[in-house]
């Protein structure tokens, strides 16, 4: 008689957020690398996720993993992992261990990749292996995967539904922006292979959703709050200048983020459109993907490739 075959493990990665408004200090100290903020920056942040009533992030990226674990079927099991809040990359990792899986493809929820920004993953990932001695699984990372097509294809129907909710525009096209998040100048001058990713992402997904290629300009979001320059142009510096060529309305879609969190409801939602409407542009954003069938059907697919497991 043969033994079950042991479960395969998924970790889905990414940040995290603030459990409460006590809790923002120690997670942007956490983000910050140990630096405590400021505490003008420590009220500042305060007030944004008092303002959006906390960050979702912990609890969509939940809904993802139990998305995926539904549609990957029987022996998979799927777990969130935080970098800078419970659940921790360690404690989801331990839970897949303690359930008998051997194997785990560890998805980081960006789906662009660079080794520099994105390494923190890797240690913690390396760190928790190395706490479990010889229980610990095998742990595969997967790869940069913005160009799997169903991942495409459900951000191209979202700039749709946005572009449609603008309502009809004769003789025009509606400007769409494309964002990222954006990066010091310093770091990203060391990443061209990361900046490239994000320019190519930008092209399939304004590809995907029919955009004309006057009708849609790549920019960054989100700009941090340390000192020095950071990319351009940012998404702020755009309005003004659409208004001035005679639009009167501006859809942005934010092609890095795949789940509501600060960047979205605060940075987007409050920050983006009280700056359009500044410029006497009518506002819209597409609707973030969260556990969107096509996103889940994408992250079943990295997560077989990442093992090589047939579909």
């Amino acid at each position: 008689m043969s033994l079950p075959a042991a479960p395969t493990g998924v970790l889905l990665m990414t940040y995290g957020s603030p459990s409460s408004p006590d809790d923002v200090e120690r997670y942007l100290t956490a983000v910050r690398g140990g630096r405590a903020p400021s505490q003008d920056l420590l009220a500042e942040f305060r007030r944004r996720y008092e303002v959006i009533g906390g960050s979702p992030l912990i609890e969509r990226t939940g809904a993802q993993a139990a998305a995926l674990e539904v549609r990957l079927g029987r022996g998979w099991l799927v777990r969130p992992g935080m970098r800078f809040s419970e659940p921790s990359i360690e404690s989801s990792l331990r839970d897949l261990t303690e359930a008998g899986v051997e194997r785990v493809a560890a998805i980081i929820l960006s789906p662009q990749y660079s080794p520099l920004l994105m390494g923190g993953y890797e240690r913690a990932l390396a760190a928790a292996r190395t706490s479990f001695g010889e229980r610990a699984p095998t742990v595969g990372i997967a790869d940069a995967w913005y160009r799997e097509p169903a991942l495409l294809a459900a951000v191209g129907a979202r700039i749709r539904d946005g572009l449609t909710a603008l309502g009809p525009l004769e003789g025009r096209t509606v400007p769409v922006l494309l964002t990222a998040h954006s990066l010091p100048r310093h770091v990203a001058e060391r990443e061209p292979g990361y900046l490239e990713q994000l320019s190519e992402s930008a092209r399939l997904v304004a590809n995907v959703a029919g955009l004309t290629p006057d009708q849609w300009t790549f920019c960054w979001q989100s700009a941090g709050h340390e000192p020095g320059e950071w990319m351009s142009p940012d998404f702020a510096d755009l309005m003004p200048l659409l208004a001035r060529a005679g639009h009167d309305r501006v859809l942005v879609a934010p092609i890095q983020f795949l789940a509501d969190h600060l960047e979205i409801l605060y940075d987007v939602d409050i920050g983006a459109r009280a700056q359009a409407e500044a410029a006497g542009l009518r506002f819209a954003r597409i609707t973030s993907l969260n556990d969107d069938p096509g996103l889940i059907d994408a992250l079943a697919a990295v997560a077989q490739a990442t093992l090589a497991v047939p579909a």
